[in-house]
């Protein structure tokens, strides 16, 4: 992570690597076939960490969907760093890909149920959903967390539900 903070995975080699973790390379290669390897054990172990955190809640009403924000954003919180850096726009992580599929699943099933619209627009709906809320975390993120998880939380959930509407128009 402290590399990847500094540079792009594909200009950081194994020597630096196991200089900075004071590994030898054959104790590397025993573990990971090469760096992206590494990375993406790295991104699958924080996206089961976050699917099994958020699996502890029942989120299965919409009134729960506050709550439910609430707490995939704590998670973020919780791992500033590592969604920091694999969130970066410099990244050739994955990352953000696999956090929109773990999104879609606990936010679309369990939270927007949207009946009165067909297949197809739902679909362009959850795209638009967690594009722009993935990228809220990211603003948040990058921003030193300058409001709670509460506040996102209502923040996120009052743009889905209500569009521009549901904000607090500065006067």
């Amino acid at each position: 992570m402290k590399l990847l903070k500094e540079k792009q995975i594909s200009t950081i080699t194994v020597k630096e690597i196991c200089e900075l973790a004071d590994i030898n390379r054959s104790t590397f290669y025993a573990h990971y076939s090469d760096l992206f390897d590494l990375l993406e054990q790295i991104e699958e172990e924080l996206i089961e960490d976050m699917s099994m955190y958020l699996s502890a809640f029942k989120f299965d009403q919409e009134e729960n969907a506050l709550e439910m924000t609430e707490k995939l954003i704590e998670y973020f919180a919780s791992k500033k760093e590592e969604c920091q850096t694999l969130l970066n726009e410099n990244s050739d992580s994955s990352f953000e890909k696999k956090v929109s599929i773990v999104t879609r699943r606990f936010i679309m099933q369990n939270w927007l149920e949207v009946k009165h619209l067909d297949e197809d627009i739902s679909e362009y709906l959850s795209a638009f959903i967690i594009s722009g809320s993935i990228q809220v975390m990211k603003v948040w993120l990058n921003s030193g967390m300058d409001k709670s998880p509460k506040e996102m939380a209502g923040m996120i959930t009052n743009i889905v539900n209500k569009g521009l509407w549901g904000l607090k128009i500065k006067k």
